[in-house]
């Protein structure tokens, strides 16, 4: 693959005043982003995710360092709108990103505004509107929407400039359950079927199960950079830098921890469901079963256990009594 966006010793000051400091949020950064990945940014309030995030479509200007986006340097300020056109970028508050009392009016704003002609607009509303599954609140009032559907509506706002690269900073922060998992779905579709490179900022350490890459911010350094695998194995690290793992990392250790014999580096809810039903193998079929692993740990499991019924079990443990 190619790079879409590089940089280079990157850093980043926000200048103080009479009462506070100046403080580095970024400091010595140096990455590559390749074009049709799915990047999870990861770490804790104040470790600098957000702050490159903004270095990335010139939100932000370095400071110091380099930040280049298919080759064209962020600090050229003629190249600006075209770095905009490659990187689109959705904020946290999706309010602050809608700017019309319609919504296919909100999407076609930025290609208005580029004096794309008007069959093209029209297209590129449509087109952007059915990739995140709001076609039929075209006509609608975006702040009668939820805050999912506002979110999605800010994605189609940005699909309609055409990016080959998408940067959610913290997207899905102020959403419920409900609408966290709309917009995943909608991040997760146009990366798998739209060949879009996804940068995803977020503090939801599920949120990066399905990502090829995961990278870890703290104290303005890039701390760690790998796979899913990879990153969450180092489990203690992350404790240390105030993250924890995913639940379902989380839950294998657990169980590692009270005796059973079981691998803890599944990080989707799948791998997982297969890891646990490889040692409770035996289980399927029978009546309600209780298995004694070693550490004094108890799991009775329901009758009829396949794969299903563990998916029910694993999202709600209450569906099977047990004890750690």
């Amino acid at each position: 693959m190619s790079t879409i966006i590089q940089t280079d010793n990157l850093t980043y000051t926000y200048s103080g005043d009479e009462e506070t400091a100046a403080t580095v949020a970024l400091d010595g950064v140096t990455l590559e982003i390749e074009r049709g990945s799915f990047v999870v940014v990861l770490g804790h309030n104040g470790s600098g995710k957000s702050t490159l995030a903004k270095t990335f479509n010139a939100v932000l200007l370095p400071s110091g360092g380099t930040v280049y986006v298919d080759g064209m340097d962020t600090g050229d300020e003629a190249l600006l709108l075209e770095i905009r056109r490659r990187v689109g970028m959705v904020f946290q508050n999706p309010d602050n990103q809608i700017v019309a009392n319609v919504v296919e009016e909100d999407v076609a704003f930025a290609p208005e505004n580029l004096g794309v002609p008007t069959e093209e607009i029209r297209r590129r509303v449509d087109d952007a509107l059915e990739a995140v599954g709001m076609t039929d609140f075209t006509l609608h009032a975006p702040h009668l929407l939820s805050g999912g559907q506002k979110q999605r509506i800010a994605i189609a706002g940005v699909l309609a400039m055409l990016p080959e690269c998408i940067v959610l900073d913290e997207a899905t922060a102020m959403l419920d359950p409900i609408g966290r998992r709309e917009v995943l779905n909608v991040i997760e579709g146009l990366h798998r079927e739209k060949d879009v490179t996804v940068v995803l900022i977020t503090h939801h350490m599920n949120e990066a199960e399905q990502a090829d890459r995961v990278i870890v911010m703290n104290d303005g350094r890039l701390a760690m950079d790998g796979t899913p695998r990879e990153v969450f194995s180092r489990a203690e690290e992350l404790a240390d830098m105030g993250l924890a793992t995913p639940d379902t990392i989380a839950l294998l250790r657990e169980l590692k921890a009270a005796g059973v014999d079981i691998p803890t580096d599944a990080v989707t809810v799948d791998d997982c469901i297969d890891a646990v039903m490889n040692v409770f193998a035996g289980c399927a079929g029978k009546a309600a079963q209780e298995v004694p692993p070693a550490g004094g740990v108890t799991f009775l499991l329901p009758k009829k256990t396949p794969k299903n019924h563990l998916n029910l079990w694993f999202k709600n443990p209450f569906y099977c009594s047990g004890r750690l």
